[in-house]
């Protein structure tokens, strides 16, 4: 994406996206993890739905960063997120030798710090910080032993990951398309204290992201732009 002026020379919107102090964002995050009792008939890992919502803050860099030097340019964001999860193993056999069955509540709440290392253009790279608070609420059944159990209890994660997105190119006949792009996360969840039965797993962790991206900031960039061109209009039919 290009962040020179256009040829009317409007003012274009990667310059008013430009963080001069905090600016709000805010996205859907939604990720796969694998558990260690969500497999195949032949053992393999089934990843996860997890879905969740991150809003924070753009905070500028203090110091010139070559890396950073584009339209949007930002230091870091920080802020909160919350996931959760509905699953439902409704196929005995799946735990490890047994044949028992679960049903799993799973609710999450972060606070984030990403730290970029790349934003230029389109493309972003940053490396995610996740700091959280988990309560899980999990259901065995196992009809054929007639055992049944429920079970609640908390755990702190940690997340650690590598991040990179690509912002949708700029129509000028159709602005929004840029509120929107594409974006990769992966990464690893320890988790650092555990409050819950040992007939729960341990949800430590690989997990991965793949999906649409929506840049909150280049819409409020897109309706400050709109707010002022509709002013000058003003001003000039005067």
């Amino acid at each position: 994406m290009s962040t020179s002026p256009s040829a009317d020379n409007q003012p274009d919107t990667t310059s008013a996206t430009q963080p001069k102090s905090l600016t709000f964002t805010a996205s859907t995050d939604q990720r796969f993890f694998f558990f260690n009792d969500t497999r195949t008939e032949d053992n393999r890992r089934v990843p996860v739905s997890v879905y969740g919502l991150r809003a924070g803050f753009l905070f500028p860099p203090r110091h010139r960063r070559p890396n950073l030097m584009s339209g949007r340019s930002a230091s870091f964001k920080a802020g909160v997120g919350f996931y959760f999860v509905n699953q439902q193993l409704d196929k005995p056999g799946l735990l490890p030798n047994t044949s028992e069955s679960i049903t799993r509540r799973l609710r999450m709440a972060t606070v984030y710090y990403e730290r970029y290392l790349l934003r230029k253009g389109a493309f972003e790279v940053s490396l995610p910080l996740e700091f959280g608070y988990g309560h899980s609420r999990y259901e065995r059944n196992d009809d054929s032993a007639e055992r049944h159990e429920l079970a609640r209890g908390v755990f702190l994660p940690l997340g650690v990951g590598v991040s990179a997105a690509y912002q949708f190119p700029m129509i000028k006949w159709f602005r929004p398309f840029h509120w929107f792009g594409l974006n990769i996360l992966t990464g690893y969840r320890f988790i650092l204290k555990k409050d819950i039965p040992e007939s729960q797993i341990n949800y430590t962790g690989f997990y991965i992201s793949v999906g649409p991206s929506f840049f909150l900031e280049n819409l409020t960039a897109d309706i400050k732009y709109w707010r002022q061109k509709h002013k000058q209009k003003k001003k000039n039919a005067k």
